[in-house]
Order: structure tokens, then C-alpha cells, then sequence
């Protein structure tokens, strides 16, 4: 007896095809060794401190429009951040005209700095992100980009910097300037294209200096074209450079990276760098001064890509670490040509790089001809793996509290007690929280239970996708009145609903895969370590010892061995029905909508172990 027990026909119609896949749940004492056990060598690696582990940091994909199947430009990927991860819709602000905004990062960051004021534009543009509170000892809110007003969109990833540039940041600190989110926010809030964005951040580390971690990048999209930014780590802002990405081009940055780069870039349209770029490599001594370009991933980066390892020395385990070539990724996108929304939300969501690590999801979706409101940003709250996509047009005027920011792995957020105006907030289901507990439960036993999730989700989110032209329609037909507030009512309130529904979904698969593994397996203890002298129970240690080293995942190497994969081929369960409604069930709520907490007995559970 599978998950389907535990639903309503809606949400678990589409497991019919999953369940041909599933010979049946597994029990006893060995019951997770399927499900990505940690790797006994990471559980021996416990000492090692975040310092001495490699650094990853986000997957950003570029389609642009001449390869997708509506002549859409998309930007689809996530930040690897560990805390609390929420959404919020940032409004168009006005400010006098002697404002100034605090940037740059503090003596608790990894590499230490000061804050700095730097002058505030006198407006700002709205836009949508997902923010969260903690990264390398950054000051809380952070962001990593997200969609604004004008059909921009913004992603932050990692790019790792030569170990002579962080070197010199060190012995430089503390350092003082915007950094990575500084700048990401600042290119939602001042530009109105991708070009322009580089423009705004290169100003900005030109002017102010720069706040670096060890190297970062960032990847602009419009309606038009790209651009792929790489923010060395040099502590006077002076190194950086970009390269333009056309409209039949993909770029996936996992890392961010530029090769080969033009000496002359000054009269090509197509790059943009620092006055410095060029000059400093030659002057160190990394670049040698011949030919009409210079490979940056060489002479400023680490020269390869975590993948190019040997598998030997991977830190990570083999999947993760071994998705690790964007130039590899690119043409697994490329072969997907003409790309739909469909594939961009199931390669974001793909489970070799969306894990625990992944703080949520994002696919920008850029059409041209389409109203600037109705510019939208599919989000995840969390990884996407476990969590659904839902469409958030610029239109929307807010979220849902549930999925606003809590307390649940917040900076500080132990330091002290709540603050009153916060209380309802607080109170509400954290909807972040609620998608990590499937994430946890689903990543015990991804061969069973993966395929039946997924399948819920992307059954969900193909009803969103087929609900999106009317709901638009509607929409246009009011901005056409001119009546703009009643179609961003309709789009608020229809974002609303739906991040509801989503959340309710979710915790309907967690409370049946929770049973399932209850009743058919058993929960399994932590195992903790020997401590000697002390008498602290492993459910009472440090959740965290390996540092990075451990993963929780969905991961299957048998189950995953087609990746990428057509998104819904884990649903059996055309649109048509429309979504559920907030309010239609609930925790004792009886008829279709409701949950069934069913305690079956050993024949209920295939293959178990009847004196469990």
C-alpha cells in the first residue's frame, strides 16, 4: 500500500504511473542504506571547519530566447545557503535626494570588514527575491537577485577566486565596499536591462571597492539578452569583468566563469571589465602578455571546475561534485532545444545539484510582448527538489506569512525573544520549514518516495501552468481599463491562494510519507559519536559535526540514471481539475479534502517486517 492511502484522489492521482516504478518498501535494520547514508569517509571528517571546506555557492541557467519554445528569455537556478530562506515583493520606494544605504560587511565575516554608507538612488524599482540571514558572516537580509519591474532578472553564484587574490583580501581586511548581495540588490532596485545591470554593479565596485568572500559572479538576463559578471576577489573593486550572452546562447554558471577574454574589450560590445583587468595579470606575472585574449578562468580563477577532479579527491559526494562542468550542463541544455518552462523548473529542480544545500528556487520567465506586471518569477520557497514552483508576477503586492520570514534557522534569531509585532508571523505555519521536513523524509528513501512526491508537485504545477492564460487574460483586460489596482488585486490574491495550496500539498505528502516510514520501516536513531567522559545522547549532539560533508539529498544513482528528464514523466494526471482551494481541508476536517491518518498493519506495508 503506497502514499495514496494517506491523500485525496486530486493530490495523489498522478502516483499511478510512479507506481509501476516501486517494487515495494524495503524494512529492517538496513532499510536506509539505499537512501544516501552518509559516506562513512564525510562522518570521519568531522573536525573539518567551514574554512577547509571547498565553498559552493548557487547554479544560475541562462536559456536565451531563440532557443526556447515561446521566445521567452529564462534564468532559472538557487543559492546554496544554510538558514532560513523566505519570500518577500520589495515595492517601488522613493528617497530625498542626500539618502544613503549601508553596504558591505562586518568584523563577523569570514574575511572581516566594516560597513560603509554609499549614496541611495532617489527611486528604486519593485521587484520579487528570495532573501534569507546567513552567508560566510554576512549581515542579514541577503538576496541573490530575482525579477524586477522592467523584465530583469538577476542571479548570484559563486566563482571562486586564485588563492593570491583571497590572500591579499585577507591581509587587506578589514575590508570596505558593497558586497555580493549588496550588489545583486542594487541591480534589482537601479536597472531597467542586463547591460545596464553591469553597468550599475561595475560602477558601484569601481567607486566604492569591494567586500569579497573569495570570488562571486552574477548572471543578468532581459527579454533580449544576457550577461555573465565575475566579481574577482581583489579588496579595492578594481578586477572585474563580463561578457554579453546572445540570444542563441546557453550559459550555466556552476561556477560562474568567463574564458577567453579580449585584450582590446574597450571596442567590443559584447565585454565589459575594469580598467585593471588586463594590466594586473600582467603585472603579477599570471598572464603573459601574448595573444589577443586572456582565459580568465586561469588567470584569475582556479583554473578548473569541481568536477575536473579526480573523483578521489572529491569532498562532495561523486553525484553532486560530479555534476560540477557547466560546460558539460550546457550542452545537456542545449540538446533540450527549444527549451519550455516545463524543462527550466525540472532542471532547477534536478536532484544532482538541488539538495538540502539549495536554499530555494527560482525561474525567471521573460516574454516579450507581454505586460511589464505580468513578467513572472517561478518560486520555491526552499529546494526544489521537494518543494513546488509557484508563478509570482511583478503585478503581486505581497505573500502569504507563511511564506514570509520566521525564526527557524534565522541568524540570531536564538539571542533573544520575539518581538511582539512579529507574533502573528511567527505563528503561522513556516512554509520553508514545512517543505524541509518532506525534504528530510522523502531523502530517507528517495527510490520509493521520490518518484511519488515529484509527481505530486509537478502534477500541481502543470495545473498553475494551464490555469496561467486566463488568469493573465483577466489581468490584461483590467490593465486595459485602467484599472491597475483591480488587476494587481487579481493577481495577489491569485498568488496567495496558490503558494496556500502549494503549502497545503506539501504538507499533506509529508504526513504521508512520515506514516510510511513509520509504519513500515521504522525511524531511524542518530548515531552520534563517542565523546569519552561525556554522557551527552547522540539525539543531543551537534546536528551539524561534518561540516558541509554530509548531505541530505533525493539522489539515486539507479533512479536518476536519465537525468535531465521530461518534467511531470512521474505524473499520470492531465490537467484539467482545477487546484485545490485554501480552506477545502484541513487537520480534522472530514470528506475529500481531509487527511487520512491511517495506522496499517503489517500486510499493509510490502515487504515489511511484521515485528516492526
Amino acid at each position: 500500500m503506497g502514499l495514496e492511502q494517506y491523500l485525496t484522489r486530486r493530490e495523489f492521482s498522478a502516483f499511478a504511473a510512479a507506481a509501476a516504478l516501486l517494487p515495494g518498501y524495503a524494512s529492517g535494520d538496513d532499510a536506509f542504506d539505499e537512501g544516501g547514508e552518509t559516506d562513512p569517509e564525510l562522518d570521519a571528517d568531522a573536525t573539518a571547519t567551514r574554512s577547509e571546506n571547498p565553498p559552493t555557492k548557487s547554479i544560475g541557467i541562462y536559456v536565451g530566447s531563440d532557443l526556447t519554445d515561446d521566445g521567452s528569455t529564462m534564468l532559472g537556478g538557487f543559492g546554496h545557503e544554510q538558514s532560513s530562506h523566505w519570500i518577500d515583493i520589495v515595492p517601488r520606494q522613493q528617497f530625498p535626494e542626500d539618502a544613503t544605504t549601508t553596504v558591505g560587511i562586518t568584523e563577523n565575516a569570514d574575511i572581516p570588514g566594516e560597513p560603509i554608507e554609499i549614496p541611495q538612488v532617489e527611486e528604486t524599482n519593485k521587484y520579487i527575491s528570495s532573501f534569507y540571514s546567513e552567508w560566510a558572516g554576512f549581515p542579514p537580509p541577503l538576496t541573490n537577485g530575482g525579477l524586477n519591474e522592467h523584465g530583469l532578472a538577476a542571479r548570484d553564484i559563486w566563482s571562486p577566486s586564485r588563492e593570491e587574490l583571497v590572500t591579499m583580501a585577507r591581509e587587506a581586511a578589514p575590508l570596505r565596499g558593497p558586497q555580493y548581495s549588496d550588489l545583486a540588490q542594487a541591480a534589482m532596485e537601479r536597472a531597467s536591462s542586463a547591460r545596464e545591470a553591469v553597468e550599475v554593479v561595475g560602477g558601484l565596485m569601481d567607486r566604492h571597492g569591494y567586500s569579497t568572500y573569495g570570488g562571486n559572479s552574477h548572471l543578468f538576463a532581459d527579454e533580449d539578452e544576457g550577461w555573465v559578471f565575475i566579481n574577482f576577489a581583489h579588496p579595492e573593486g578594481d578586477l572585474w569583468a563580463a561578457e554579453r550572452l546572445g540570444s542563441d546562447e546557453v550559459r550555466v554558471s556552476y561556477f560562474g566563469y568567463i574564458l577567453d577574454f579580449p585584450v582590446d574589450h574597450e571596442d567590443d560590445p559584447d565585454f565589459m571589465a575594469s580598467d585593471e583587468l588586463v594590466s594586473f595579470a600582467e603585472k603579477q606575472g599570471w598572464w603573459d602578455g601574448n595573444g589577443d585574449t586572456l582565459n580568465l578562468l586561469d588567470v584569475y580563477g582556479v583554473g578548473e571546475f569541481p568536477a575536473e577532479k579526480p573523483v578521489e579527491e572529491y569532498f562532495y559526494p561523486e553525484f553532486f561534485q560530479g555534476a560540477r562542468n557547466p560546460l558539460k550542463l550546457e550542452r545537456e541544455v542545449e540538446n533540450l532545444a527549444p527549451v519550455s518552462l516545463e524543462d527550466m523548473l525540472a532542471l532547477v529542480r534536478d536532484p544532482r545539484w538541488s539538495t538540502d544545500f539549495a536554499g530555494y528556487g527560482q525561474v525567471a520567465h521573460v516574454r516579450p510582448d507581454t505586460h511589464a506586471e505580468l513578467q513572472t518569477l517561478w518560486t520555491a520557497v526552499t529546494s526544489a527538489v521537494t518543494t513546488p514552483f509557484v508563478p509570482i508576477p511583478i503585478a503581486a503586492e505581497e505573500v502569504p506569512p507563511e511564506f514570509r520570514q520566521h525564526r527557524y534557522m534565522t541568524k540570531d534569531s536564538a539571542s533573544n525573544f520575539l518581538d511582539r509585532g512579529w507574533a502573528f508571523q511567527e505563528a503561522t505555519r513556516y512554509a520553508t520549514r514545512e517543505f524541509k521536513r518532506l525534504l528530510y523524509f522523502t531523502g530517507e528513501r528517495p527510490r520509493e518516495f521520490y518518484p511519488e512526491v515529484t509527481g505530486a508537485i509537478e502534477g500541481f504545477e502543470q495545473e498553475l501552468l494551464a490555469e496561467r492564460e486566463a488568469i493573465e487574460q483577466q489581468a490584461r483586460e483590467r490593465f486595459e481599463a485602467g484599472d491597475d489596482q483591480a488587476a494587481r488585486d487579481l493577481i495577489t490574491d491569485n498568488v496567495e491562494h496558490r503558494l496556500l495550496d502549494s503549502l497545503q500539498l506539501g504538507m499533506r505528502l509529508t504526513e504521508a510519507v512520515e506514516a510510511e516510514i513509520r509504519d513500515c520501516v521504522g525511524f531511524r536513531e542518530p548515531e552520534g559519536h563517542d565523546m569519552p567522559g561525556e554522557t551527552t545522547p547522540p539525539a543531543s549532539q551537534a546536528m551539524a559535526r561534518a561540516d558541509w560533508g554530509s548531505m541530505v539529498h533525493c539522489y539515486d544513482d539507479d533512479l536518476h540514471d536519465d537525468l535531465p528528464r521530461e518534467h511531470g514523466a512521474y505524473t499520470d494526471d492531465p490537467p484539467g481539475e482545477p487546484p485545490i482551494t485554501p480552506g477545502a481541508s484541513g487537520e480534522g476536517a472530514d470528506g475529500e479534502g481531509s487527511v487520512r491518518v491511517h495506522r496499517p498493519g503489517a500486510s499493509d506495508c510490502a515487504g515489511s517486517d511484521a515485528s516492526r
